[in-house]
């Protein structure tokens, strides 16, 4: 009897399209629940779609990063220097692969989500040598054990917080012991945190709104990714494909089209093109020192 009950408690409900089952089933904040599918995109500085990743709407952003990411450096991988990535990507997993294939990874910087009126881990200071947290009333906190999931876990002596002053600031702990979690690859998460400090962040982040941000607005208003017009995991990534080869081809033709008002020649085919796009409501050049990445969701239909 006790068997059974623990079986059901483990149990995870998926909710499943019966019309499309490789969707996913999509659920964020204060956005409507949805069937859709997501599409990992990755764009050079000048808003040229290099490469995507079609997953269902319910796979988080980390998961398919990485086979996109293959993707992406196989075939540019000695003209990017740096990787611009939205807040859905950083994750210490994906922040210790960029810094270990030696590229520069600039994320916004996310705030605790620690309670309010607790001391944050911010707070304590870590001495690296002795491997131990200090508490801000300089007591010590030692490393106790990893976890199965990689959190290495640092615990005080409860004999001196239970008579501690700043205790109610501290911890809530039943047992009067405060303990400080940290991730293996936490170290990383620090240092891509600090690079919002540097000049290169401070330039080249702020032009995300103009690249990938860009190409997701012109794309889901003029070029109908908006919506899912197909069901199925492949027919999805090929209507996208479909979709941002035509926005590439839509800013090669507005590149062609001033360079050839400057030169007052006539329309050229990439201008007919481009009109012909735009009933569906310079040259290229890849940018040699940043990729832009993030997502967008395609919905199937609303519940």
């Amino acid at each position: 009897m006790l068997q059974d009950f623990i079986n059901v408690v483990k149990t995870k409900h998926i909710k499943k399209s019966t019309t499309d089952p490789e969707s996913g089933h999509y659920h964020k904040g204060e956005h409507e629940q949805c069937f859709a599918y997501t599409h990992n995109t990755c764009s050079d500085k000048n808003a040229f779609v290099l490469d995507f990743e079609t997953t269902p709407g319910n796979v988080h952003d980390s998961t398919s990063f990485h086979l996109l990411r293959e993707k992406v450096m196989n075939k540019y991988e000695k003209e990017i220097t740096f990787e611009v990535l939205d807040s859905g990507y950083k994750t210490p997993a994906i922040c210790k692969e960029i810094i270990e294939s030696e590229k520069i990874p600039f994320m916004l910087y996310t705030r605790s989500k620690e309670k309010k009126g607790i001391f944050k881990t911010k707070e304590f200071i870590y001495d690296e040598y002795n491997d131990i947290y200090i508490c801000p009333n300089n007591e010590t906190l030692k490393y106790s054990t990893t976890t199965k999931e990689g959190y290495k876990q640092y615990k005080s002596n409860p004999i001196k917080c239970e008579k501690c002053p700043l205790k109610d600031k501290c911890t809530k702990n039943k047992n009067n012991q405060k303990i400080i979690s940290v991730y293996v690859w936490n170290k990383y998460v620090e240092q891509t945190n600090e690079l919002r400090y540097t000049q290169s962040w401070k330039e080249i982040y702020p032009e995300r709104k103009k690249t990938i941000e860009r190409i997701f607005g012109d794309c889901k208003e003029n070029m109908c990714l908006r919506y899912t017009r197909v069901r199925g995991l492949e027919k999805n990534r090929c209507n996208a494909s479909m979709i941002f080869a035509c926005h590439n081809l839509k800013k090669m033709a507005i590149w062609k089209s001033r360079k050839d008002k400057n030169k007052s020649q006539k329309p050229s085919i990439l201008q007919k093109l481009y009109k012909f796009l735009l009933k569906f409501k310079q040259k290229r050049q890849i940018g040699k020192n940043y990729t832009y990445l993030s997502t967008i969701k395609t919905i199937k239909y609303k519940i």
